[in-house]
């Protein structure tokens, strides 16, 4: 669970810096990551909305970065007007903006609900809804010849998941689901506006739902914690159901598409794949890193000054690690820009590390590897509907994901 939002602009004195998000960054991210790891490890960039930050580019130092105590997520720490994406209190106060001790007390509400041995309990309703939604889609293919992978498959899966450890009704994932994508690229300043009111006023009405009517689902338990408790405060509360609401379906459904893409533009790999099933679970690990739709994690500042690459960083400046860039940092993948499901090194950050490593990853990989698992399955001959550069994609420092993906196969 590592979704991040854009930054207000800050007020800076120092000469326009260069930004390098923009036309030729959305079409291709990774040929710009490749020219600045090239010429250097750290660079002092501007954000599309003129907000200076330090990219670090470099597997070893991005590594290095998110696991270093003097990197804190917590605004408070920022000397240059960083503000975050003026979110009100009741879903800022989550574990995205909190350090160590806050961090750790709100994480052990929640982290029964994600360990290993839990996330298996959910493996059979995972697998119906799975099941559900290929078949949907296959009829869907059936009757019209094509369908869209992501709004008939990729999008649906992971709200119905989570959604159901909240017990949230199918209609209010889809509303809040729309609300997320909006906050994510807003076309104007009032839409982003209009879209936070709305998750905010969701989230309270929903806690406000659940506290009178209780039951055996997570937010029915954060909110005991609560109120009989005293364990965490009304915003921590608001705040974690939107956290895991909106990082819990981001990334899954992200991973999916543009694993599904990169499967098929990648047909010897596919076939062994399907020569060797049981192969899946390394090709997700692979996937994560060649098509994890994370660009940066979120954002750090340094509580002193700190020197990364022989650069020196102030205090209290935004720093970003780029995760994309680090996974195909040939320094530490032989051959990076090649997708190759038997890669001996299976290590990446797509999930994170450190103390802020996604809480959700066990169940993150399960719902991955059902999907692919299914649609390669029952879904012979699957390819893309449209030539693969007429897709379209979402694009920001933050993720790069499929907007749609119209599929057909042979049925």
């Amino acid at each position: 669970m590592t979704a991040q939002m854009t930054p207000n602009a800050a007020t800076d004195t120092t000469p326009a810096l260069p930004c390098p998000f923009d036309g030729s960054f959305a079409r291709d991210p990774h040929a710009v990551y490749a020219r600045l790891r090239a010429a250097g490890p750290v660079h002092r960039v501007a954000l599309p909305d003129g907000s200076p930050v330090w990219l670090v580019t470099h597997a070893s130092d991005v590594r290095a970065g998110l696991a270093d105590p003097r990197f804190s997520v917590n605004k408070r720490h920022s000397t240059t007007g960083f503000s975050g994406f003026s979110l009100p209190q009741a879903l800022d106060s989550n574990l995205l903006n909190i350090d160590p001790e806050d961090h750790l007390r709100l994480r052990r509400l929640v982290s029964k609900g994600f360990t290993a041995r839990h996330v298996e309990l959910l493996r059979a309703g995972v697998q119906d809804s799975v099941d559900e939604l290929t078949t949907r889609l296959a009829d869907r293919i059936a009757r019209s010849g094509e369908a869209d992978l992501v709004a008939e498959f990729a999008k649906p899966l992971p709200l119905r998941t989570i959604g159901a450890l909240l017990h949230v009704p199918a209609p209010d994932q889809d509303r809040f689901s729309g609300w997320i994508a909006t906050m994510l690229a807003p076309r104007s300043k009032e839409e982003l506006v209009a879209a936070i009111g709305h998750v905010h006023r969701f989230l309270v009405d929903l806690v406000a739902q659940r506290r009178a009517r209780p039951g055996d689902d997570m937010l029915s338990s954060l909110i005991a914690a609560r109120d009989e408790e005293d364990r965490l405060t009304e915003d921590e509360l608001v705040s974690l159901a939107f956290l895991i609401l909106m990082a819990g379906s981001e990334t899954v459904q992200h991973v999916i598409s543009g694993g599904v893409l990169t499967l098929l533009t990648h047909p010897d790999q596919l076939a062994a794949l399907r020569a060797e099933p049981a192969r899946l679970p390394e090709a997700v690990e692979e996937l994560l890193r060649y098509a994890g739709p994370s660009q940066t994690a979120v954002r750090r500042f340094p509580t002193e000054p700190v020197e990364i690459g022989g650069v020196r960083i102030p205090a209290g400046d935004t720093v970003l690690f780029c995760l994309a860039s680090a996974h195909r940092d040939p320094a530490r993948y032989p051959d990076p820009d090649r997708f190759d499901i038997g890669r001996e090194d299976k290590a990446h950050l797509a999930l994170g590390h450190g103390l802020h490593y996604c809480l959700g990853a066990p169940l993150a990989r399960l719902q991955i590897t059902l999907a692919l698992g299914a649609l390669l399955d029952r879904l012979p001959g699957l390819r893309p509907a449209r030539p693969v550069a007429e897709l379209p994609w979402a694009s920001t420092f933050r993720f790069h994901a499929l907007r749609a993906l119209p599929v057909t196969a042979d049925l």
